[in-house]
């Protein structure tokens, strides 16, 4: 995948598919919280730290190396 590729679907990702996965996942916290039987509270800790971080790893390679300088651009000084 090319640099600027990489970068679009960075951008598309942290502007359009976060904000859906923000949604999705509290849908899910609340419709647990929202049930008579609530899990222990480290349980609870342990699926908010791994909602809030899991997102991250499947999309690792997307981010990678965005912030820097295109590699395949020539320096024309």
């Amino acid at each position: 995948m090319t640099y600027k590729a990489r970068k679009r679907l960075a951008l598309f990702v942290l502007v359009v598919g976060l904000p859906i996965y923000i949604i999705i996942a509290s849908t899910i916290m609340s419709a647990m919280l929202n049930q008579s039987v609530r899990f222990p509270m480290p349980v609870e800790f342990l699926i908010y730290v791994g909602l809030g971080i899991g997102w991250a790893f499947p999309l690792k390679w997307v981010f990678k190396g965005i912030g820097q300088p295109d590699p395949n651009e020539q320096n024309q000084q």
